[in-house]
C-alpha cells in the first residue's frame, strides 16, 4: 500500500518530466479545502488532489468545488485502489494520473489530460497572488497603485481593465518568481506604509476638529 509520503517526491519529478518548467506549491488554501499540490505552468495555476490507497472520497466532492474556482486546471493523482472507479468521482475536465507499486517504486501513468476548468471563478484565482504581486501587475498594465483601497477592490480593477489572455501569463510569471523571503519583507513594508497613513489621516482629523467651533 502506498500513502501519500510515498507519492509526492516522485510525482513533482513525472509532472516535471512531463511539462518540463514547472513550480511546485504544496499545502496551499483554497476555500475551505487546502489543496494537496498547486502546479505553476507557463499559462496557468493547476490544482492536484493526492489519493492514495490510504485515503477516501469522503471530502473529495467538496474538494472538487473548491479546486475548481481556484484553479484553470485540476488533476486526481489516484492510487492503485482508487485507479479502476476514480473517474466516476470527478468532472470530465479533471485529469487523472494513475500511481503503482512497481519493483518498489511508485509508477506514474498518464489515464487522461485535463480540458480547461469552466468553473474558474477569476476574483477567487488572483486571490492567490500577494499584494506585492499585484501591484506588480499593475505596473506592468500602467494601471495606478490604488494604495488606500483593498486587495480586493484591485482585483477587480485589474480584472476590468487587464485581458484573460494576458491574465494568464502574468499570473503564472508572478507565482513562478515568487520568493518567500523577499515577499514577506514587502508585505511587512507595504503594512508598515499603510499602518503610518492611518496614523497621519488620524491625526489630521484630530487637528481639523479643533479648529471647529
Amino acid at each position: 500500500m502506498m500513502y501519500d509520503r510515498d507519492i509526492r517526491e516522485p510525482l513533482f519529478e513525472f509532472l516535471e518530466e512531463y511539462y518540463g518548467k514547472v513550480r511546485i506549491l504544496e499545502e496551499k488554501r483554497m476555500g475551505r479545502s487546502r489543496a494537496d499540490v498547486v502546479m505553476i505552468l507557463s499559462d496557468a495555476v493547476c490544482g492536484l488532489e493526492i489519493k492514495s490507497d490510504a485515503d477516501t472520497y469522503a471530502r473529495l466532492s467538496r474538494q472538487v468545488r473548491d479546486y475548481d474556482q481556484y484553479c484553470d486546471c485540476n488533476y486526481i493523482v489516484a492510487g492503485t485502489r482508487h485507479a479502476h472507479h476514480v473517474a466516476e468521482h470527478v468532472p470530465k475536465w479533471w485529469g487523472i494520473i494513475t500511481v503503482e507499486l512497481e519493483e518498489g517504486k511508485p509508477d506514474f501513468y498518464m489515464l487522461r489530460k485535463p480540458q480547461q476548468n469552466p468553473k474558474v471563478d477569476w476574483q477567487k484565482k488572483m486571490s492567490l497572488l500577494w499584494r506585492p504581486e499585484l501591484v506588480h501587475i499593475q505596473e506592468l498594465n500602467q494601471m495606478p497603485r490604488y494604495k488606500e483601497k483593498s486587495k480586493q477592490f484591485v482585483i477587480e480593477k485589474i480584472l476590468l481593465k487587464v485581458p484573460k489572455d494576458k491574465l494568464y501569463l502574468q499570473i503564472s510569471q508572478e507565482l513562478f518568481e515568487r520568493d518567500y523571503t523577499k515577499i514577506a519583507e514587502e508585505i511587512r513594508a507595504y503594512r508598515k506604509e499603510k499602518q503610518e497613513q492611518g496614523k497621519f489621516r488620524k491625526k489630521s482629523g484630530n487637528k481639523n476638529n479643533r479648529n471647529v467651533k
